[in-house]
């Protein structure tokens, strides 16, 4: 191997390391963190399960707005500023929520942790897969996105270590302390876009407005299935009593099948094709979905959560790498359009879960209402993929 063969792989490692390194902070601390914090919350302070769904609710809130700035910015300058701006924001605004109770804090603080996460999800994707196809190297996000995983397990495995020791708020300053950790080479080795002499990027006709909103329709069903099992996941394992002290270790079993699983999908979707592979995922993420609901026994859940772990954030990439490829000349943006139907239903779907458990007892009809959702996603995929045959 020639020194500029070894230069320009140390290179790719660094880009692609940056974008694993954004994800695990603004998407795995500053974002999921909540999910197995929120049963210590339930316990320790005045949270009840409602005004927990509303501060997932914001924490989406957020999100979604972060996905509606980025569709609008066509400046590749602006956008890169906006993703350092980001990660500065998913450190403090994580810290922050350790040192109040004060409910209009903690809910700004978690708008601003799902506005941050936009960072990780679209724009450091975006970069990876322009820098990558530039240079002749696949332009696909496996590698990348196995960041959604790693940011469930790496924090998972602190929150679980520290748990003995720590109350819920000094919990939440150091997890948002360790999150610099990831901040270092997240701000440091990932490269600025190349910029034409406009500042901007080029447009291209994209496919049919049927299709999209097909695409768009499917992507806020597994928003839905998703954001009511992320986010309620822990406490819903934490209530039965046969898994009572099980939920923060079921959690970070989940992340560590999402690791591997959008490299494992990448290769599904080059073997079946892009729309089979998501509808098979899709299969999968419901049943996972409905696991809950079905039965209490350890064993049982455990499967559940190794199969939404190996699905929900192969979905994520398989989805916008799917996007990505119908607008190669500005895929953050196009994933940043197509993303918006996502943050949405993330916005919607928790505060209807947490208001369903406050008046029910129990989050099993959530879960049946998450696996609908998945339902009539799977229905949209197959007409995208007859769709894309005929095309």
């Amino acid at each position: 191997m020639s020194k500029q063969d070894k230069e320009s792989g140390l290179q790719q490692f660094k880009v692609i390391a940056a974008g694993i390194c954004a994800l695990i902070l603004t998407v795995g601390i500053a974002r999921f963190a909540y999910t197995p914090f929120l049963p210590i919350m339930l316990e320790q302070t005045s949270l009840s399960p409602l005004a927990g769904g509303w501060l997932a609710t914001f924490n989406y809130l957020g999100y979604l707005l972060g996905v509606v700035l980025i569709s609008q910015i066509s400046s590749l300058k602006l956008k890169y500023q906006f993703y350092r701006f980001n990660l500065i924001v998913a450190v403090l605004s994580t810290v922050v929520m350790g040192f109040t109770t004060d409910s209009v804090i903690w809910s700004v603080s978690r708008f601003l942790g799902g506005l941050t996460s936009t960072a990780g999800i679209i724009l450091a994707a975006g970069f990876v897969m322009s820098w990558l196809k530039k240079r002749g190297f696949k332009g696909q996000l496996g590698l990348h996105f196995s960041g959604l995983g790693l940011g469930i397990v790496i924090p998972g495995l602190v929150i679980i270590a520290m748990q003995p020791f720590f109350d819920w708020a000094m919990q939440w300053v150091v997890i948002g302390l360790f999150g610099l950790i990831f901040f270092i080479p997240a701000w440091l080795w990932m490269p600025a876009p190349e910029i034409t002499s406009t500042g901007q990027v080029n447009s291209q006709a994209g496919p049919s407005s049927q299709w999209m909103w097909l695409m768009i329709a499917a992507y806020s069903c597994a928003g839905v299935g998703y954001v009511i099992s992320a986010t309620f996941i822990v406490a819903i394992l934490e209530g039965m009593p046969a898994l009572q002290g099980h939920g923060n270790w079921i959690w970070v079993f989940l992340g560590m099948m999402a690791v591997p699983s959008c490299l494992i999908w990448d290769k599904v979707s080059n073997w079946a094709g892009e729309t089979k592979a998501l509808i098979m995922s899709y299969t999968i993420m419901l049943i996972a979905i409905i696991t809950p609901a079905l039965s209490d026994h350890l064993l049982v859940n455990a499967v559940g959560a190794i199969l939404f772990g190996a699905t929900f954030a192969g979905v994520v990439s398989m989805m916008l790498v799917f996007i990505g490829h119908q607008f190669p000349h500005n895929p953050a943006k196009a994933m940043a359009k197509l993303t918006i139907s996502y943050g949405i239903a993330q916005i919607t779907a928790p505060a209807i879960a947490g208001y369903i458990a406050s008046h029910t007892g129990s989050y099993s009809a959530a879960l049946w209402l998450a696996a609908c959702s998945m339902l009539i996603g799977i229905i949209c995929l197959s007409r995208i993929h007859r769709i894309t045959r005929l095309a």
